[in-house]
């Protein structure tokens, strides 16, 4: 899609929230009701891992929040993205994100919910990096995915700690061993573990810092992180672990301490910002500091409130979100100490954001007033009557919250400025909209609390509390009580704070938090990147070099001197025995081992030389594997050396030749001669112990091979006789379409670097081997030597060869399920085939004749292999299960057509567009090369019509 198609997109990325959101919506009935929905899928059978989608009522509510505000962030996102933003990049981060946070809220197993959680931090990476040309958003999105990603790894060793102990990682079995988890001796330790990766994800002290750092993202990204995904899914894991980690004086010191200092640090720096999102970020991390103490606290009622709070702070922050979103776009600053007036240019907007910077303050009649007076309630329980510790810090929060929301909202009151970046307007109807629907979400929650929202809060309760769920009241009204006295508290001596900052304390001009302006976990986290850099380049400094023989030494050193420090006592070798071995065999590996050794011996200086023995090498192995009764990887290992040997050479055609060092007139230094001799002990040590271990391993007593396994089962259930090629497209298919995707990424790879490649000016020259005085195609240039028919018999003979050679890989390809043959043989066959046409026809006759599109092979072998395995994942099986149909034709009779055809089709058609990319990449360094010399148009004319070399 074009880069700025920001209807197409929006639409894409709005009706799939909508689809979800919907089907979502219609599975209440069931969830409502008390039941869990699943879903489950065999992952990892072997380790007792299976994928599991699992829905209950507190999952529910956080999918509904995840697809709903995320269709109100696409549509508001559709009119505040610029025309000239990659916009399809911004739509596709954001579903991808999506995407995996309701892989977090609908995982049913520990090991999925890491992978998707670790999925989170890559996609918000993603997105707070997405404008990647500002400084501001590369560094934010590095903190964010440093902190968080660390502590998903952290995650991950406590959720490994949970399996241990309860024996599963079914999250049903996880949640419901709760008292076998808190009397296990690891329990502090998976606790820990667990609370940092959640505590990183929420932005919880000392992790607080990356989230206002993360508001270099685009103001949609901003909403979106701060209301209902990103951040949210911290406290949404210690939710969905309350009832198997709370409970103990360790879960309350740890999660409501962290919590208790974050609102209390949040607030109070919330105050001091002069950028909206800086304060609004700093107003998230405070309330989820709170949702986080209401966690800590381990009481019932306290998760009641949590997960409303929850769901209030969704609401108001997203709307507060996108109406300092407006702001920006509308005005062209952020700046408050600039901003006034605004209710006067914009006053819908600014009525909206009023009313939720209300809510967020907890002004009676909205809904942020009914969970944060059951947080007061809470904070009252927890104390009693002696101790009140946490009831101050309740109030003192509500008082900074009050004083931070009048800061927002301070913007909107005086006289409207004229020097502004640009001239304020209401925004359009429809990017208003999505403010428009939360802050009226936000009156009826606080109004009608009963009616609205209890039903699905009371789901998401009881799925986390069961039996335990409590009595609550929803109700406005509860009389005069303490938890109400702490409200008008909180908002009068909000007020108050907030009149005495801006008048005695210059609030506008401060341009530091007073006391807590040295405390700055930013430059912590900088300093310990710094470090680990410098650690980092002093450690490559003393191990490191570009050199490749000192990498290899310290490989050969650690290879051999680790096993006979760990190994202990040294296992002793059995005398060889050499009565059995047959002298021919014998004498065909001796002739490979000089191959080797000679051609490492020659392979600095003489590279053709090397190249030659180094296929001598392959050869011997080729007709090991044919003496071992082994045809297929006989005939696999001698067309790879063909193609490889080739394709080889005309890389090495491009390097400028090594001169010895007597041509140089240089004298080998005494030091080079010890570190060669030295680097030759150590390769004829390292060899001997190679050979040792192989040969321990081979003369060792094997346990039941598995090869019986497939030899009986190869015919009946891969319909196919051939063993190894059914074990190739059948039994591990997977492994094979990894590889040929592997394949397709090299050949991709090499195609572009040769691209840009440009040999060295010594090597555009003919080599010596093409110079000769006798021969005169050696002194023509390619379109002489076509005008006088130099190779025209054999091109000739090798054009009519090539339907011939087509033939052959048919009758390979199609016998490769029963008999030696497949695929992969087949494509290496048609790509020497292709080769001896490049070679004899030249470059561009065989580009001109044959249209050949290297690409477009890859991408249909590719694509003929992924349908395939999508086949029978639609049918019901798993991916790339393979079917054998029998058909019955006129002359053929019966004929059975496995569904691995297909697959080994794609293998065939990957292989042949590999080789013919890599071809047709070194080929053309020839054509670039000959462009210089090409000294008239009638030859360049010439050399177009009848090709080169």
């Amino acid at each position: 899609m074009p880069a700025n198609a920001r209807n197409r997109e929006s639409l894409l990325a709005g009706g799939v929230a909508l689809y979800g959101l919907l089907v979502s919506a219609f599975l209440y009935q069931e969830v409502g009701s008390g039941e869990i929905v699943r879903y489950q899928a065999a992952w990892l059978p072997m380790q007792g891992v299976d994928f599991v989608l699992r829905m209950d009522g507190l999952a529910w509510l956080f999918v509904m929040l995840v697809l709903g505000v995320g269709l109100l962030v696409v549509l508001y996102a559709r009119y505040y993205m610029s025309p000239e933003d990659p916009v399809p990049r911004f739509f596709a981060f954001l579903l991808a994100f999506m995407g995996s946070m309701l892989g977090v809220v609908l995982s049913g197993n520990l090991i999925q919910l890491v992978v998707f959680w670790e999925l989170t931090s890559l996609t918000s990476f993603l997105l707070i990096g997405y404008w990647h040309h500002r400084i501001d958003a590369r560094r934010g999105a590095r903190m964010a995915f440093t902190v968080t990603a660390a502590g998903g790894l952290c995650l991950l060793c406590g959720v490994l700690i949970l399996g241990h102990i309860v024996g599963s990682y079914d999250m049903d079995i996880v949640l419901a061993a709760g008292d076998k988890i808190r009397a296990h001796h690891w329990y502090v330790a998976a606790l820990v573990l667990v609370a940092l990766g959640a505590l990183t994800k929420s932005a919880q002290f000392p992790f607080h810092f990356w989230l206002p750092h993360a508001m270099a993202a685009p103001t949609p990204v901003s909403s979106y992180l701060h209301s209902a995904t990103m951040v949210k899914a911290g406290v949404f894991l210690l939710i969905r672990f309350w009832p198997a980690l709370s409970g103990t004086e360790e879960w309350t010191w740890l999660i409501a301490g962290a919590g208790v200092c974050t609102l209390l640090i949040g607030s109070f720096i919330a105050i001091f910002q002069h950028d909206l999102k800086g304060l609004l970020a700093y107003s998230t991390i405070s309330h989820l500091g709170l949702i986080t103490v209401l966690l800590g606290i381990g009481s019932p009622l306290g998760v009641v409130a949590a997960i409303f709070h929850t769901l209030n702070h969704a609401i108001f922050k997203a709307s507060l979100f996108m109406a300092a979103g407006i702001i920006d776009h509308e005005t062209g600053t952020r700046d408050m100490r600039v901003l006034r007036g605004l209710r006067h240019a914009i006053p819908i907007t600014a009525t909206l954001a009023i009313v939720a910077s209300a809510s967020m303050a907890g002004v009676p009649l909205l809904n942020g007033f009914l969970s944060k007076e059951m947080f007061f309630a809470e904070t009252l329980h927890v104390g009693g009557t002696e101790n009140w510790w946490m009831s101050y810090a309740a109030v003192a929060m509500g008082i900074f919250s009050v004083a931070y929301s009048l800061r927002f909202i301070s913007v909107f009151f005086g006289q409207l400025p004229k020097d502004l970046p640009k001239t304020p307007h209401e925004p359009p109807r429809w990017m208003r909209f999505p403010v428009e629907l939360l802050v009226l979400l936000c009156l009826i929650v606080g109004i009608a609390p009963g009616l609205s929202v209890k039903p699905f809060l009371g789901s998401a309760v009881v799925s986390v509390l069961g039996t335990q769920t409590p009595e609550y009241d929803l109700g406005m009204w509860h009389g005069f009580n303490l938890p109400l006295l702490m409200s008008f508290i909180a908002l009068a001596g909000g007020i108050v704070f907030y009149i005495i900052l801006r008048r005695y304390f210059y609030l506008a001009s401060r341009e530091n938090v007073p006391i807590l302006h040295r405390l700055s976990g930013a430059q912590a986290y900088e300093s310990t990147m710094l470090r680990i850099s410098a650690s980092a380049a002093l450690l490559v400094k003393w191990l490191g070099t570009r050199r490749l023989q000192p990498q290899l030494f310290l490989m050969m050193v650690a290879m051999i001197g680790v096993p006979l420090l760990m190994v202990r006592p040294l296992p002793v070798l059995n005398a060889a025995s050499f009565a059995n071995v047959d002298p021919l065999f014998a004498l065909m590996w001796v002739i490979g081992c000089v191959c080797a050794l000679a051609g490492a011996w020659q392979a600095k200086y003489h590279r053709l030389a090397a190249l030659i023995l180094v296929g001598g090498t392959g050869v011997v192995v080729s007709m090991t594997f044919l003496w071992l009764s082994a045809p297929d990887l006989a005939l696999t290992q001698m067309m790879v050396e063909t193609v490889t040997a080739v394709l080889i050479l005309l890389g090495l055609r491009w390097l400028p030749r090594r001169l010895v060092p007597r041509e140089l007139n240089m004298q080998i230094p005494r030091t080079v001669w010890l570190r060669r001799s030295r680097d030759l002990v150590l390769a004829i040590i390292g060899g001997v112990s190679i050979a040792a271990v192989s040969y321990a391993v081979l003369t060792h007593p094997q346990p039941a091979s598995i090869g019986d396994f497939f030899l009986l089962r190869a015919l009946s259930e891969g319909g196919g006789s051939n063993v190894v090629n059914v074990l190739l497209v059948d039994f591990r298919g997977f492994d094979t379409m990894g590889e040929i995707t592997v394949l397709a990424i090299v050949a991709l790879t090499v195609y572009a670097l040769l691209r840009r490649f440009r040999p060295a000016p010594e090597s555009m020259a003919p080599p010596e081997q093409q110079i000769s005085n006798i021969d005169l195609a050696a002194r023509q240039t390619p379109a002489e030597q076509v005008e006088v028919g130099y190779l025209m018999v054999p091109g000739v003979y090798l054009r009519f060869l090539l339907p011939f050679m087509a033939m052959i890989v048919v009758y390979f390809f199609m016998r490769g399920h029963n008999l030696p043959g497949g695929g992969f043989v087949a494509g290496l066959i048609f790509a020497v085939a292709i080769i001896v046409q490049y070679m004899l026809a030249g470059t561009t006759w065989v580009e001109t004749h044959l249209h050949l599109r290297p690409l477009r092979w890859l991408s249909f072998g590719l694509v003929t292999a992924c349908l395939t395995g999508l086949g029978a994942f639609l049918l019901g099986y798993p991916f790339l299960t393979s079917h054998t149909a029998h058909l019955h034709l006129p002359v053929l009779g019966e004929v059975h057509v496995p569904s691995a055809f297909f697959f080994d089709l794609g293998v065939f058609v990957v292989v042949v567009g590999a080789t013919m990319l890599i071809l047709v990449a070194l080929a053309h360094q020839s054509i670039r090369s000959r462009r210089p010399q090409q000294g008239s148009t009638a030859e360049a004319s010439t050399t177009n019509k009848r090709g080169i070399v």
